[in-house]
């Protein structure tokens, strides 16, 4: 009897024993499954969590913030947007200057090439140029100027929201031909140059060539936008459309620079003009002589054809 009791025992025993096996069997297949399916999920975390740790995020960083009683997920979503900040940060600093691999305060210079035909003549669309302090009358930009010398020159220009000053220097300039200037400014500097073709004796090319340097948050923002570009575009329409219907012209400033330095003043470029239209005058009053002498020569030469044959119809008559 204690014998049965005793097999039946271990039957029992080897019974549940297999229970458990099987069990177990099914249950690491279920999660062997599971794995499997979510293997790619994974993986893209395990992405994530790289991509973090190498763009300024880190895994000691998560860690730290599981350990100090966060959530798996709250300190991974935490430590994936510090990562992102400093990535944005790391790109505003290379485009303001200062920031990783870049020299401090390196900028980038915004280039405006702009060319525009005017229906007058050369003379007129230069003078028109020279005329500074009337730049406010037709642009939008520009505030005032006020012309200290013949080189230099304070400008009240409008860049965005602010009112700016710069203070300008003319490097070069031939009339009818060119200017060439360079501007400083607390936000900024300019180097720049417009030049005049003609193209007909009514028609004049108008090339305008800027480099502009931002300097400061909100005019390297504007630069971004290329607002500073669009607003130097749209005045110098409007430049385009003033001198166009204007009514009277302007003498304009007619002296010469060379290196910074005014090496023909404006009264002595009137005179020399004046003279070299008073030489062209005497030129052309020149050729319209020989013509009178000729016919003298002419007469001349005719008269004592006549006397001979005055002498010959008298022997004639004799």
């Amino acid at each position: 009897m204690a014998e049965k009791e005793r097999d039946s025992g271990r039957g029992e025993g080897s019974g549940l024993d297999m229970l458990r096996d099987e069990l177990t069997d099914f249950l690491g297949a279920q999660v062997e499954h599971l794995v499997d399916k979510a293997g790619e999920k994974l993986g893209d975390v395990t992405d994530q969590l790289l991509d973090t740790a190498e763009n300024g995020g880190s895994l000691l960083g998560i860690g730290g913030r599981i350990l100090k009683g966060e959530s798996p997920l709250k300190a991974f979503v935490g430590e994936k947007a510090k990562g992102l900040k400093d990535k944005v940060m790391d790109k505003v600093k290379n485009v303001f200057g200062g920031g990783r691999g870049g020299k401090s305060g390196s900028t980038k210079v915004m280039n405006i090439i702009e060319v525009l035909d005017v229906g007058v003549p050369i003379r007129v669309a230069y003078n028109y140029w020279t005329q500074y302090e009337e730049f406010s009358d037709f642009t939008k930009g520009v505030r005032s100027v006020s012309r200290n010398d013949e080189t230099a020159s304070d400008w009240k220009v409008k860049v965005g929201p602010s009112t700016r000053g710069w203070k300008a220097t003319v490097q070069e300039q031939v009339p009818d031909d060119r200017i060439v200037w360079s501007s400083e400014g607390a936000k900024g500097t300019t180097h720049g140059c417009v030049s005049f073709h003609e193209l007909t004796p009514d028609l004049t090319r108008i090339v305008l060539v800027v480099e502009y340097y931002p300097s400061g948050f909100f005019e390297k923002t504007g630069n971004l936008w290329r607002a500073q570009g669009r607003r130097l575009r749209l005045d110098f329409k409007n430049f385009q459309r003033y001198v166009t219907f204007a009514d009277e012209d302007v003498e304009g400033w007619r002296g010469e620079i060379r290196d910074g330095e005014v090496v023909r003043s404006h009264e002595e470029a009137l005179e020399e003009e004046e003279a070299a239209g008073e030489g062209e005058e005497q030129e052309e009053y020149d050729e319209e002589v020989p013509d009178e002498e000729e016919e003298e020569e002419e007469y001349d030469e005719e008269g004592p054809e006549d006397e001979y044959a005055e002498e010959e119809e008298e022997d004639d008559e004799d």
